[in-house]
Formats: structure tokens, sequence, C-alpha cells
């Protein structure tokens, strides 16, 4: 199933399932849900039963509807870097310090942003870059998981895009502030929920500037799968339902280029992953 957050007729931000061209409203194949997108997770196999039936409502246009970031404020956003060995080698070629254990960051949830919202260009930077990515919605509590149970963990997936602004990246030894920008974590269009995935590392991932193919890779080529990453992250904290895993962005984003090639007010960022979907977002100067 593909969970959303959704913008119609004027109404206040509701969750639906998304069915091919049409979103069904939650509240409509199971009354009494939860409407807060958290608790929603947290109650899915209550519901699953009810939800069975939803092919068979007829829901709202795709096209009526304004899609939002499937969670709208994720208790922790965790990103690890420098997990796809094409991007490392442009990394080492940029000057970055290449590192030998799992490299964690957080991106703020105040980041957050629509599937198909606009992206800001800062007032204080001309270095923004793209980085498609796998994004992993964390589904049940846990602490020291081990990696053969890491997939218990997972609700779902999204598309992401961890937008960063590169010389704040790197003007501390912290990524944080340059990962944080407001507007600068489109993720969606849906959380695609982990059974209709299966195994997460048979996925083809991309990334398009203006229409040309910048990123293509797969997620078999993370040098830290998913469920190492799970077990890392749960032996430092306790992951809990909502929380989103950003896991790694291959080759072919701007500052590898030589000369670089920064985005710019105008341009348009597409990202996608096999069998989850599709965002688009467009640069706009900050004002």
């Amino acid at each position: 199933m593909k969970l959303v957050r959704y913008l119609s007729d004027g109404a206040s931000a509701r969750l639906g399932l998304l069915i091919g061209d049409r979103v069904v409203p939650l509240a409509d194949v199971a009354p009494g849900a939860p409407t807060d997108v958290l608790d929603v997770i947290g109650a899915w196999e209550g519901l699953r039963g009810a939800l069975a039936n939803a092919a068979a409502t007829s829901g709202i246009a795709l096209n009526r509807v304004k899609l939002l970031a499937p969670i709208e404020r994720p208790r922790k956003i965790l990103a690890i870097g420098l997990n796809y060995a094409d991007h490392i080698e442009e990394s080492k070629a940029a000057g970055v310090k290449i590192p030998t254990e799992q490299v964690w960051f957080c991106k703020q949830p105040t980041s957050v942003n629509a599937p198909f919202g606009d992206v800001q260009l800062p007032r204080v930077s001309n270095q923004l870059d793209y980085e498609v990515e796998l994004v992993v919605v964390v589904g049940k509590s846990g602490r020291h998981i081990p990696a053969e149970r890491a997939h218990e963990h997972v609700f779902g997936y999204s598309v992401g895009n961890d937008v960063t602004v590169r010389d704040w990246q790197f003007k501390t030894p912290q990524w944080m502030l340059g990962k944080s920008f407001d507007t600068h974590c489109p993720f969606g269009p849906s959380i695609v929920t982990a059974d209709e995935i299966g195994d997460p590392h048979s996925l083809g991932v991309r990334a398009f500037v203006n229409g040309e193919l910048r990123q293509n890779s797969n997620t078999r080529h993370l040098v830290f799968n998913v469920w190492r990453q799970i077990e890392e992250l749960s032996h430092a904290m306790t992951l809990e339902p909502g929380d989103l895993i950003f896991t790694g962005t291959p080759g072919g984003v701007g500052f590898g280029f030589k000369p670089p090639k920064p985005l710019l007010a105008g341009d348009s960022v597409r990202c996608e992953i096999d069998r989850i979907g599709v965002i688009e977002n467009r640069i706009v100067a900050e004002v």
C-alpha cells in the first residue's frame, strides 16, 4: 500500500491511500482510524483488514489533490554519508576524507518539504546540490536491533532528495548545518509499505537535472546495506516509528563534476526509485 498526506478542496491535511491515479481517503475505508500519520504507523496492523477494501473505493483523482510530505514532522531524520562506491570516489577527488566506519549526520525536521514543493536556493550560498536517496521509514521501536531482524522494524520506503549546501556542509567538521536548510528535505510521494517492496536492495535509483540524467545506480551497490544501517543506529539510540533514514546517494552529484555543477534558480530536480515513485522539485531563490 502507498500511504500519503494530501490537501483537497480547501480542507486541512488528510491521510489517504494512493491507488493508481486516485487517492482514497483513509477515513472512507477505515472509519475511526487515527488522523496523525505517526499514530497510523503504530496502528497499521490493526488497520490492514479494513484497508484491503480500498481498491473498490472511488476516491479522488490524483490531479485534484496536492501531495504533502508523508510525515510533516519526523521525530528524527538520520542520514548516512559516503555509502556508494562511485560517490566515495568522486568525493575523494574533491578532497573529502574517506572514513572506514558508517558516517552519520542529522537533517533537522524543519527541513522537510513536499515531494513536489519548491526548494530554496539560499541567500547565503551559491553551492546548492542534489542527492537522490532511498528513504526508510521506521515502523517499530527498537534498540540494539540485529541486522537479521532489522526488516521487522521497517514500515516502508520513500524517495528522498538530501539537498545539500556544499560550502556550509564543509565549513565545520559536522555536516548538519549544510544539510538542514529549510525546504532541503523533500520526500515522498508516498510511503510504500515494506510488504510491497520486500528486499530493498535491488532498486534502481536515478536523479535528473532539467531532464539530464545525473545519477543512475541501484541499491545493490550500497556499501552498508539498510539492515546494517539500522543495526548501527540502534546501538546508539532508540529508533522510533516515523523516524526517517536516508540511506546514501550514488555518484553524479553536482560537486563531483569538474567544474562543479551547482543548482541554479529555475532548475528542476527529478528523483526516482523503481517501485517507489518520483519526486520533482523546482529551485527558487530565497526571498
